[in-house]
């Protein structure tokens, strides 16, 4: 197995598990192949990480891959057609398929008079339109043979001029007689009807077909309530095909031609930027930048500075642009347009997921290289939020558990730099308060929490923080002032959907505005649920002890693995109670049996049954 450098390593690690497209370039900077993959991260990393012994040009070209880049897409064929643009644009030396020059096909209206529909592997510049290309051949056949069903169009290869019509040169064929055609041969169909037609066709090329999927799905129906399901079945499957259709691919649009198509993502002092190169329907190159922030700069100023450097480097001369808002940029002959539906966005949306996972990846990696940055990063926005006097490395944060006062429990749950430290985790017994008081069981446990730590000498929280509102904060509060410490402490409260909505602080209580997206926030979010979950816990392990001992323990002659046994068997002890003693003796044997179940129903004393035995 081929040595793999540091860079490469690091790309490999953070290679996304989604279809697209890959680029290996070598120590030169030239793309020498590129490839296409359902998950990108196992097909790249199988060209490193597997053997290669009985293929010597993967080998080779392994060893001259310097960098890699990537393109994200949507589909598997989205990638297919992406790696036949690249290919096409590039030629990389390493590409087989550069010796087989296969195109893929389009949908063609012909420039004529009465135009034909057909299919076509050759674009020529006649005049006429081309929609396409179609990575899946059945998808254009099955297409092309609904629009001949559907519309009654010409398939002959006539030149239908006016003035050879009015020759009467043509006789009508089959295809009029099986009413597959009206006879615009013969002059029985106008051109401006026929016209007509192919506006209606044309319309259903670029994606506009969901009335006819409709007449699809009533036909489809209509077949079934007749008890004709070969018929169904049929029409079936032309659905489920033209529904593919409909979402075909964002790759290519015969319509869109030498466009750029910018997105723009930030996170805190970084602007990331993409852009997408589309040359005669394709997406040919695709590119992301990074800009650090120095002073305050608008978006629109940082997509403009990033407009002017990512065509530069691509030597675009696109007139127009796609963008997601305007930039603060004037150039000459070229338009800036702002898509809200159809192809436009959906290219948009692309180079949008392109540059949110060029941003993952940059913060994975740089998480990686320095992994203390990123609880720096959180601690440093909660102190900012606090306004604390130092970072709070070390956070306790405490909840209480109880079902109408009973089996009252409490959990404190530690982070250190902004991790868990669950060998600190405690667990508490209520043992001062009778009844369901939340408040009075927070000040006893936070009582006798600061009181341990402080007969051990252990190190003190940098900051508390109470699973609830004012009133747990308050309790905190009162606790403290007793024990003279001075920590402080914040609320994390919930909404009606139980759902962390908000921090408070300072007393009285103030909230804290937090965006439900913030890094913070779902740090906060994950922590209230941590503890959440450790005093539940907790709890229901108390109440399940409590149950086995009020009930089990007091038939004299059993032990604990029988107890186990009848509970991993019938789950709870009112079934045990109920269930009959044959079903008993299946678990733990007649004699256990007879105990268990003469001490619920009474018949005898454990001792007497203990004798007969």
């Amino acid at each position: 197995m081929t040595e793999i450098s540091e860079h490469i390593k690091n790309i490999l690690n953070h290679l996304p598990d989604s279809p697209g497209v890959y680029q290996y370039f070598n120590k030169e900077g030239a793309i020498i192949y590129v490839g296409k993959a359902k998950n990108l991260s196992k097909r790249v990393s199988s060209y490193f990480y597997k053997d290669h012994s009985d293929s010597p040009k993967t080998r080779v070209l392994v060893k001259r891959i310097e960098d890699i880049k990537y393109i994200v897409v949507n589909s598997e064929e989205d990638a297919l057609l992406l790696e036949n643009n690249l290919i096409k644009e590039h030629q990389p030396r390493y590409n087989v398929l550069l010796k087989d020059d296969k195109t893929y096909p389009h949908l063609c209206i012909k420039n004529e008079p009465f135009p034909r529909i057909l299919k076509t592997r050759h674009v020529i510049k006649d005049g006429s339109e081309y929609f396409g290309p179609y990575s899946s051949v059945p998808v254009l056949n099955t297409f092309l043979e609904l629009i001949h069903k559907t519309f009654q169009l010409r398939t002959c290869n006539y030149a239908l001029t006016d003035e050879n019509i009015e020759r009467k040169k043509f006789k009508v064929c089959l295809q009029y007689h099986i009413k597959r055609c009206e006879g615009p041969c013969e002059g029985l169909q106008t051109s401006e009807d026929y016209r007509k037609t192919i506006n209606e066709i044309r319309e259903m090329a670029k994606g506009n077909i969901q009335a006819l999927c409709h007449n699809l799905w009533n036909e489809m129906i209509a077949f079934s309530n007749e008890r004709k399901y070969e018929e169904a079945q049929k029409v079936k499957e032309k659905y489920e095909m033209i529904e593919r259709y409909r979402s075909r691919s964002i790759i290519v649009s015969q319509t869109l031609n030498n466009i750029d198509v910018f997105s723009y993502d930030e996170q805190e002092n970084s602007a990331y930027i993409n852009i997408l190169h589309v040359v005669n329907g394709c997406v040919v190159q695709g590119l992301t930048i990074e800009y650090r922030k120095r002073l305050d700069e608008s978006r629109r100023e940082l997509l403009g500075f990033a407009i002017f450097e990512l065509r530069e480097r691509l030597q675009s001369k696109a007139k127009e642009m796609i963008v997601p808002f305007l930039p603060d940029l004037k150039l000459n002959g070229v338009t800036f347009t702002i898509p809200k539906l159809g192809d436009k966005k959906k290219l948009l949306d692309l180079s949008k997921q392109n540059v949110q996972q060029y941003k993952f990846d940059k913060l994975k990696q740089t998480e990686k290289l320095n992994i203390d940055q990123r609880a720096t990063r959180i601690l440093s926005a909660l102190q900012n939020k606090l306004k604390l006097e130092k970072l709070p490395m070390h956070i306790e944060c405490f909840d209480n558990s109880n079902i109408q006062g009973s089996d009252a429990v409490a959990a404190c749950v530690v982070y250190k730099k902004a991790k868990p430290a669950t060998r600190e985790y405690r667990h508490y017994n209520i043992k001062t308060v009778i009844g369901p008081d939340d408040y009075a069981s927070m000040k006893e446990v936070v009582s006798r929490r600061y009181t341990r730590l402080l007969e051990e000498a252990s190190p003190l929280p940098d900051l508390i923080i109470a699973d609830g509102g004012a009133g747990q904060m308050e309790m905190i509060r009162q606790a403290l002032e007793e024990l003279d410490l001075k920590i402080p402490i914040a609320g994390l409260a919930k909404n009606k959907q139980h759902r962390t909505n908000e921090l408070l602080f300072g007393f009285p209580p103030k909230a804290i505005g937090m965006k439900a997206t913030d890094e913070l926030y779902k740090f906060l979010a994950r922590m209230q649920d941590e503890v959440h979950r450790v005093a539940i816990t907790f709890h229901k392990l108390k109440r399940s002890k409590g149950q086995i001992t009020s009930e089990l323990d007091t038939v004299k002659g059993i032990g604990t693995k029988t107890k186990q046994e009848l509970l991993t068997h019938f789950k709870s002890v009112e079934r045990i109670k109920k269930a009959p003693e044959n079903e008993l003796a299946k678990v733990v044997g007649n004699k256990r049996a007879s105990i268990i179940y003469a001490h619920f129903n009474g018949d005898l004393s454990a001792s007497e049954l203990l004798k007969k035995f």
